[in-house]
């Protein structure tokens, strides 16, 4: 029973190795540390998310701006109307995966004005609701030409430039099928369009961590 029981003790090695498999797992989960202003992407599923992924060649299809609200972090996004969406409720909305990029300024995170600018900028899109057309105009509005506005008018930034929608691939049958749903037989092909894998791919923008 003696000889049994010492079979049964895992040998040290065994232990250390479980250890740091264990620390490497705590440590891959450890959440990605947000500032006011960060740009979070993530993929939201569906027939507008697949057809997006397929124009823009990106498989981030949705983008929202990370700001503090009474200590708590939220996601202003454009979903419906745009609305302070509670960060874990949106990560969980794009299954866990999320890439957070920021602005920098001459090499520094935003300083506590511009992030109150960008504050400011956010207030007239809440409650605007959702551009299925995605025209660029403020009547209504859609994720990342929220984003992109939010910086422009809030801090004066560009961060890149709308391209007409004829810039992105339309070939594909799905896209083509949902380009019908939208508008018919005539698109807007000359409609200033941004898409999330604009700002994605922003050199202004810097990677700040991914899950």
């Amino acid at each position: 029973m003696r000889q049994a029981a010492r079979h049964m003790i895992p040998h040290r090695s065994f232990i250390a190795t479980a250890f740091a498999f264990t620390a490497c797992l705590a440590t891959a989960q450890k959440p990605i540390e947000l500032l006011e202003g960060d740009i979070l992407f993530q993929h939201i599923g569906g027939e507008q998310g697949h057809a997006l992924q397929l124009a823009t060649g990106s498989e981030w299809t949705h983008v929202g701006i990370a700001m503090l609200e009474r200590g708590n972090w939220v996601v202003i996004e454009a979903v419906g109307p745009v609305k302070r969406t509670p960060l874990a409720e949106w990560i969980e909305q794009g299954g866990g995966a999320y890439v957070v990029k920021r602005y920098m300024q001459n090499g520094r995170p935003l300083a506590g004005a511009d992030v109150e600018r960008l504050r400011v900028a956010i207030k007239p899109f809440l409650g605007v609701g959702y551009d299925l057309e995605f025209r660029w105009s403020d009547e209504l509005i859609y994720c990342s030409e929220l984003v992109w506005k939010v910086f422009e008018r809030g801090l004066g930034v560009r961060l890149c430039d709308p391209t007409p929608m004829r810039s992105y691939h339309l070939a594909d049958p799905v896209v083509q099928r949902a380009m019908k749903d939208r508008y018919g037989s005539a698109p807007p092909l000359d409609e200033p369009m941004l898409a999330p894998s604009s700002l994605f791919a922003c050199p202004s923008l810097t990677l700040v961590g991914e899950r």
